[in-house]
């Protein structure tokens, strides 16, 4: 098949949550998933959640940069996988899923 499945994230903590769902229980390889800022400025996302939330030894809320949504892309080879990885978009309500 080869095929790139790409979704956006609200949150940091989304993205990295579905990253480790399909590292560890999909089996995809890190070289195959994509993680990048959806525009040109850095960004934790476009909500507050996880470490970006402050707390005793952390920045605070205001600390994060909320340029907008992150990015994840993940090459797939195969229809299986490629439906696994949707799941996990889906768990971690990703948005705007496409497939490249």
């Amino acid at each position: 098949m080869g095929a790139t499945l790409i979704a956006r994230f609200d949150t940091r903590r989304k993205a990295e949550m579905t990253i480790e769902r399909l590292v560890q229980e999909v089996g995809i390889e890190r070289t195959d998933i994509f993680v990048a800022a959806e525009g040109d400025d850095n960004s934790a996302g476009e909500e507050i959640a996880g470490s970006e939330a402050g707390g005793p030894s952390r920045g605070t809320p205001g600390d994060a940069a909320l340029n907008g949504r992150i990015t994840v892309s993940v090459d797939v080879d195969d229809d299986m996988r490629a439906s696994a990885v949707r799941r996990a978009f889906s768990e971690f309500n990703a948005e705007d899923v496409s497939e490249d």
